[in-house]
């Protein structure tokens, strides 16, 4: 599980994150949801220290990022999986090379040993046989999966999305919603997913936090999302027609 407590993010006079507690459970979909500059994107970056926090504890099953020194952070970084809004593939290498890349940095593992693994990944995300292209020939949702297979290659305990149906259609998205909840569920993993798309939310939250304005304002289960009394969450999720509909 990862714990946040207190935490708290400016930049420069603008406070982003304003003591913020809450906990993703492990094995589950942890989704954050809130509209553009509700600071779902700078909690993410937070939890792995690409945002460096103003206050506040992250706590990595008991471990508190922000206080390791370098070798132990380092060490718990291999533990995270982490899937980029764009995917962010190295658009020069392979999709072989691209989700060989964390295994050759972090493991001393064998070459054959390490292709084993990347055709496992491949497999799990249905993209057998695809080694050999580059980032260029995939479709949006090939990259998604590609980049789901190199954010898993390392067997992490904790997988961070950051809003992985970014420019899919709405079929490849629940493909996509499916295989990340899937994965989670097989390998007990705490998933934390940053999403606008209510679809997603009814597809595949199990648990959800809501941010307005940099403040936790709600969390509880898509069941109990549907019945909320809460005025900022309603408008924001209701904004949709599909939403619209389900609250008649």
């Amino acid at each position: 599980m990862i714990e946040i407590k207190q935490i708290s993010k400016s930049f420069a006079e603008n406070l982003v994150l304003d003591n913020v507690s809450y906990l993703f459970e492990r094995g589950k979909t942890n989704l954050i949801i809130g509209e553009s500059g509700s600071g779902k994107t700078t909690l993410l970056r937070s939890l792995i220290g690409l945002n460096k926090i103003d206050s506040g504890q992250v706590l990595f099953d008991g471990r508190d990022f922000h206080n390791l020194k370098i070798k132990d952070k380092r060490k718990l970084r291999q533990e995270i999986g982490m899937l980029f809004q764009k995917g962010a593939l190295y658009d020069y290498m392979t999709v072989e090379e691209n989700i060989l890349f964390p295994l050759t940095m972090f493991t001393n593992q064998g070459n054959e040993e390490k292709i084993e693994r990347v055709n496992e990944c491949l497999k799990r995300v249905n993209l057998t046989n695809s080694n050999k292209l580059l980032p260029s020939e995939l479709s949006g949702g090939m990259t998604k999966r590609v980049s789901i297979a190199r954010a898993i290659v390392m067997n992490p305990k904790y997988l961070l999305c950051d809003e992985p149906n970014s420019g899919l259609d709405p079929k490849t998205a629940i493909i996509i919603d499916n295989l990340i909840q899937e994965i989670t569920i097989e390998n007990n993993i705490t998933t934390i997913v940053n999403t606008h798309d209510m679809n997603s939310v009814m597809e595949i939250g199990e648990r959800i936090a809501y941010l307005y304005k940099g403040k936790l304002s709600w969390h509880g289960t898509k069941e109990e999302l549907i019945n909320t009394k809460n005025k900022e969450l309603n408008d924001f999720v209701f904004a949709s027609k599909l939403f619209k509909r389900l609250k008649k």
